[in-house]
């Protein structure tokens, strides 16, 4: 993982940066990170706060010396976001060193087993719902969720052949773990940060509109977690549906564990919507 520092929040929120501690992320945001870590308790940083004013005398070379200062901060300024605002990329931490993808997917990991099979259920992450019927197809590996080591997902077919190379569209229900250790804050930075990193992975280079219906807490079996429910837009040569709904659940499963609950579903199959809604309702944790 990348070392200690500010970095753009991978959360998604325009113009603000979380702390990384090297093992977690801060709970806090800040639109102006700084050398040193959030303070205990506190928050990263208050955008708009100023200290108090002091007096002081009036002549030349103060004059001169203001100027020179706010000069250099403009310059320090520039070097050290200019990158990220113009997309390119590069976190501003002390040191200025890269990271690596955070949305990466399909790892492996030794604690990555699976939960036993539980008849009429489909279970990863430590979470379960019951399998559904025709016309979805029985529960398959999955290694494209961001984050994950083991997935399991059913699919229903939207169209078959819809990019004349064979490949189908399909509504999709799936459950998967979220690897222990990528540092998630709370169920909430979670929740954001997988569905900003599901759009790269699942749309490739589609131009996706994502308009949030809902975004607010919801517990599984007393577990805490949150339920992000969005429309996507798109226009993919070929395809007749123009977009679709996603259910994305994080839930926190045990301490410092996460698990995930995603469903997609065309316009062009709303059937489906229903069926993947409560197969939600019916989650359960393991």
């Amino acid at each position: 993982m990348a070392n200690v520092g500010w970095y753009p929040d991978p959360g998604g929120q325009p113009g603000q940066f979380r702390y990384w501690n090297g093992s977690s992320w801060s709970v806090e945001t800040t639109s102006t990170p700084r050398q040193t870590p959030p303070p205990a308790g506190q928050p990263a940083g208050v955008p708009g706060a100023t200290e108090p004013r002091k007096k002081t005398s009036v002549g030349v070379w103060i004059g001169i010396g203001a100027a020179i200062v706010v000069v250099a901060l403009i310059v320090w300024a520039v070097v050290q976001f200019l990158p990220n605002l113009a997309g390119g990329g590069t976190p501003w931490q002390p040191g200025g060193n890269p990271t690596q993808n955070f949305c990466t997917a399909g790892g492996t990991s030794s604690s990555a087993t699976p939960i036993p099979d539980r008849p009429g259920r489909v279970s990863a992450g430590h979470l379960s719902y019951p399998t559904l019927g025709d016309p979805w197809e029985a529960p398959g590996g999955d290694n494209r969720v961001p984050f994950g080591t083991y997935a399991v997902m059913q699919s229903a077919t939207d169209q078959d052949d819809y990019d004349g190379n064979g490949n189908r569209w399909v509504s999709s229900v799936l459950v998967s773990d979220l690897v222990s250790g990528d540092g998630f804050g709370d169920a909430k930075s979670a929740a954001n940060m997988v569905m900003k990193c599901v759009l790269g992975k699942y749309y490739s280079n589609t131009v996706v509109e994502r308009q949030d219906l809902s975004s607010a807490a919801y517990k599984v079996d007393g577990h805490p977690g949150w339920l992000i429910e969005s429309q996507l837009s798109f226009n993919v040569p070929g395809l007749r549906a123009k977009g679709e709904r996603v259910l994305l659940l994080v839930v926190a499963v045990a301490e410092d564990q996460y698990g995930l609950f995603y469903a997609s579903v065309p316009d062009t199959s709303p059937d489906r919507l229903p069926e993947a809604r409560d197969a939600m309702a019916k989650l359960t944790v393991d």
